[in-house]
């Protein structure tokens, strides 16, 4: 049997007005549906419990519930209740001669940066979420500690040293908002100690480059090569971000050499290292990358997130701070307030221990490789004067064209409904390497449906 509304206790804010009290709520009411304040279809309270939330006669809200239903206004059925009568509402002001059409999105978004976001496992997160909140203490909805949620400090320990190499006390994890998250916190601490500028790739995203200006640090660009960039002479830097599993959009790993280049700067100079792990779970046609983290954590800040595993929307990602940096990060997130989802964080926790994620990335990397290699398939028939590189690994290839082409084929990308980024966008407004010709694709966003179309117009706009 449903409820009465009276039971329900349905909040409806009216404020009757004039000398009558039973005009005033009429007129509230018809003012209330006629600015469609009540939608049609909407129950109004019984009139025992509006009287009683307005300290009048029941008699009076029946009597004005009465009128309006006489005018049209209302319903009123045997078992049902009153609601808002359902009618055609004029509109306000005078509609235009000729509406705008509004610009339609592409059909197809190649954009390198996120993952198919079709394929996030809800059905494991949902389980995953259950358990973890039923297993929750009641103290884990409380404010916390600004690191995170132990559970998930204490889950990315072990995956990330297990998975990645990295090493990783819990008590050094900090869980952050994302990436832009992390890289604020750790903008503004580089500040606080002074640094004014940080070294960067020649290539890479202008989002990051900006957020580190917005900390008030500017960014200068390392030479890059075929070995990736050249950490041989940082000059006089403190500190530089580097993704060196998987070079951001060359797609190359840093050369072993350059690997140990960086490292021995560091300890020579106390420098540090931001690492921006931001794929390392698809690897492809070689052995993975190990974190560079793991060959000096007292001076390598690993940075890594769900975003290109799950998915970007949930904002989970996470710092493996040297000790020498702990207390000054930790306090400022202290300071700055908490802002990741401690149910969420819980979740993630559980999805790892439970051995879900692993699983999920299998999945994920057997999809992603099937596209990647109908990615070069397709362009070795159709286009073989356009060469993919940096397709061991990741979620994006870049595809070289010729000498003078990046801008028309863009043009021509968008004309055949993709949205794709040129290489050039990724280039350091600083960087002195000569300008190269290419197309960053990304592979991951469309859905498995979606892919084959995806593919065909990209090869009709290729040269």
């Amino acid at each position: 049997m449903a409820k009465s509304w009276a039971t329900l206790g349905v909040d409806l804010h009216v404020e009757p007005t004039g000398s009558g009290v039973r005009k005033g709520l009429t007129d509230a009411l018809r003012e209330a549906v006629r600015g469609g304040r009540l939608a049609p279809g909407t129950r109004l309270p019984s009139s025992r419990s509006l009287a009683a939330d307005l300290g009048i006669a029941r008699n009076t809200v029946a009597d004005a519930y009465a009128d309006l239903v006489a005018e049209g206004w209302l319903t009123a059925r045997q078992g049902s209740g009153t609601q808002v009568a359902e009618r055609t509402v004029a509109p306000q002001g005078p509609e235009p001669a000729q509406r705008r059409r509004e610009p339609s999105g592409p059909a197809y978004d190649l954009v390198p940066g996120s993952p198919d976001l079709a394929s996030f496992p809800r059905t494991a997160w949902l389980k995953a979420a259950r358990r973890a909140l039923t297993d929750a203490p009641h103290e884990a909805l409380g404010y916390g500690d600004p690191r995170g949620r132990p559970e998930l400090r204490a889950a990315l320990a072990g995956y990330l040293s297990r998975a990645r190499g990295v090493r990783a006390d819990p008590d050094r994890i900090l869980v952050c908002s994302g990436f832009a998250d992390a890289l604020t916190l750790l903008g503004t601490v580089l500040r606080q100690r002074g640094l004014r500028s940080v070294a960067v790739e020649s290539y890479g995203l202008d989002a990051h480059w900006n957020l580190l200006h917005r900390s008030g640090l500017r960014t200068t660009p390392l030479p890059f090569d075929e070995l990736g960039t050249d950490t041989r002479d940082m000059g006089g830097a403190r500190a530089v971000l580097l993704t060196p599993a998987h070079q951001f959009p060359m797609g190359v790993p840093l050369h072993p050499d350059r690997r140990a280049a960086v490292v021995d700067w560091a300890r020579r100079t106390g420098g540090l290292v931001l690492e921006d792990d931001y794929d390392g779970e698809f690897r492809y046609d070689r052995q993975p990358v190990g974190a560079l983290q793991g060959l000096d954590p007292d001076h390598v800040i690993h940075m890594g997130t769900a975003s290109k595993s799950l998915a970007p929307g949930l904002r989970l990602g996470w710092l493996v701070l040297p000790p020498s940096l702990v207390n000054e990060v930790v306090s400022l997130r202290a300071g700055g307030g908490w802002s990741t989802g401690v149910l969420d964080q819980l979740t993630l926790a559980e999805f790892i221990t439970s051995g879900a994620y692993d699983r999920h990335v299998r999945a994920a990397r057997l999809r992603y490789r099937r596209r990647r290699d109908a990615l070069v398939a397709a362009l070795a028939a159709r286009a073989p004067a356009v060469r993919a590189t940096g397709i061991a690994a990741g979620l994006h290839a870049v595809l070289q064209l010729p000498p003078g082409t990046e801008r028309s084929v863009v043009q021509a990308t968008a004309w055949h409904g993709l949205a794709v980024h040129g290489l050039a966008r990724h280039r350091h407004p600083d960087a002195s390497v000569p300008p190269l010709d290419a197309l960053v694709v990304g592979y991951g966003t469309p859905p498995d449906h979606a892919w084959s179309g995806a593919l065909d117009a990209l090869c009709r706009a290729l040269p």
